[in-house]
Order: structure tokens, then sequence, then C-alpha cells
């Protein structure tokens, strides 16, 4: 499998998918631990990927989005935007709104 199909793959595993530095859990950069915990204070469901783990699907990820930093964060396949969006759409309230619309909240 390319990588772009691998890339189309992890968008379809569920709604909302969080390619990210590190792991929820222990993300290994300040705006991957911001998204992750907007998400969390959302009570979004999301997968995650770790970018650090596929440095081929890294930097693929970069051109398949037209986004050049992480985290990127995706509903139903779409590129949502990094952390800075992430961020002021939870301020606002439409993070909630976008993820329960995808039904990943």
């Amino acid at each position: 499998m390319d990588v772009t199909e691998r890339i189309k793959s992890q968008l379809a595993a569920a709604p909302a998918v969080l390619f990210m530095k590190g792991t929820p859990d222990f993300p290994q950069c300040g705006f991957s631990a911001q998204a992750v915990a907007a998400l969390r204070s959302c009570g979004a469901t999301f997968h995650h990927v770790n970018i650090f783990e596929d440095p081929e699907l890294r930097e693929a990820l970069k051109r398949f989005s037209n986004w050049p930093t992480y985290p990127q964060l995706y509903l139903k396949g779409e590129l949502l935007g990094g952390c800075d969006i992430t961020l002021e759409m939870f301020r606002s309230g439409e993070l909630k709104k976008a993820l329960q619309e995808a039904g990943a909240a």
C-alpha cells in the first residue's frame, strides 16, 4: 500500500482523526497536547496517528493536506486545521458542534 493509500486508510478509521506528535496520553509537543485537551474537553472520540512512527507518512501528509505543520485534525476525512484553528473553534463552541455533526462526540 502506498503512502497516500495509508493516509486515506487512517482517515477512514474514525470520524475524527488527529495526526499528532506522540500519543494522546504522551504528546510529544505542546501543540499536540493542546489539541488533545480541546478534543477531550468536548468529549470527542477520535483516532490518533503518531507521525513519529511513520516518517514517510509524516512528509507525505504535508503534501496531501497542503498544511505544513502538526497536529492536523480531520473530520470525516476533511482537514479541519491545526492547533490554532482547533483551539479557536473550541473557545467559540464550534469544535463541539462540528464533532457532534461528524459523529465523534
